[in-house]
């Protein structure tokens, strides 16, 4: 089989896991090297980037791009996975807020903060999941991990429900964040619903349903968003013949290597050739070079 690079944008259905997704494209198509780009939990659809083949190596650098969802959070109890799959959990004392006070409420989420995950994650605690010491009532300690809600807004509002929209960085828990919601509204409250809209440069308009790809099987490489097009808010530095030979072999580049500069400086930063094909992913290095591939593509 020819080589089959790039990222596949699935449109995840509710139930499977992510990796359920992986195991099923990987059957269906034959693609050996196939991974995911960020978790979402069975309950939720939506935008679940795959790479494939050479893109598995930059995957580190799509699965920190920002993240939109749409949530529904049910306001009147919480549960003890922060979702609507846990089992109620008893919250007396809290005090309902206004009704108008949500956008006041709201507003304390917005902003970078810490955030801690939820007792039923894949956080480790001593080298355990989260969820393997809650399965057993083991409790451990809270793991706080620094997050920012770039935009957060509700698009309709019930008695019982909330539908949210929010942009947040990556490693944001949505169940965290509905849980903690419920909570300061006085009220408790879990996610019921939620679909990812974008992840990174990829957005649900240019998702396809998994069954079409599991129906496709290798024709669906097709679909897949190539290298080239990847990572595309990254500056790129293009190099000579030269460059791209010791690019290839992550030897550091010199400035005589490098044909043509972004206008502004990055942490990281696509080596291309004079083609705009992507060799590497590579970094500002002060040691006997100008820049130090990282991650050799081709």
């Amino acid at each position: 089989m020819a080589s089959v690079d790039g990222v596949l944008i699935v449109d995840k259905p509710a139930g499977p896991t992510s990796h359920d997704v992986v195991a099923c494209v990987r059957r269906a198509t034959g693609w050996l090297k196939v991974g995911h780009t960020g978790t979402l939990d069975p309950l939720a659809t939506g935008v679940l980037p795959l790479v494939v083949g050479r893109a598995t190596r930059l995957a580190q650098f799509l699965s920190a791009a920002d993240k939109v969802y749409e949530a529904e959070v049910r306001l009147g109890w919480a549960t003890n996975t922060y979702d609507a799959e846990g089992t109620p959990m008893d919250l007396t004392g809290l005090t309902p807020r206004a009704a108008d006070d949500l956008e006041a409420v709201l507003d304390r989420f917005r902003g970078s903060y810490l955030q801690v995950a939820p007792p039923f994650s894949a956080k480790k605690t001593g080298g355990v999941r989260a969820y393997s010491l809650a399965r057993k009532g083991v409790p451990a300690a809270p793991r706080q991990s620094p997050v920012t809600v770039y935009e957060l807004s509700c698009i309709e509002r019930g008695d019982e429900r909330l539908r949210l929209r929010l942009r947040c960085s990556a490693g944001f828990y949505v169940r965290a964040f509905a849980h903690e919601l419920g909570i300061a509204l006085g009220v408790g409250g879990h996610l019921s619903a939620l679909r990812r809209t974008k992840s990174g440069d990829f957005d649900a308009a240019e998702a396809v349903a998994l069954g079409t790809v599991l129906a496709e099987g290798q024709a669906a490489a097709s679909r897949l968003v190539p290298l080239e097009r990847l990572l595309a808010s990254m500056p790129a530095v293009v190099v000579t013949a030269a460059g791209v030979a010791r690019a290839l072999h992550g030897n550091q580049l010199r400035t005589e290597d490098v044909r043509a500069l972004p206008e502004a400086t990055a942490a990281w930063v696509r080596v291309v050739d004079e083609d705009g094909a992507l060799l590497a992913i590579a970094e500002p290095s002060g040691k006997g070079g100008f820049l130090h591939p990282r991650v050799v593509v081709r």
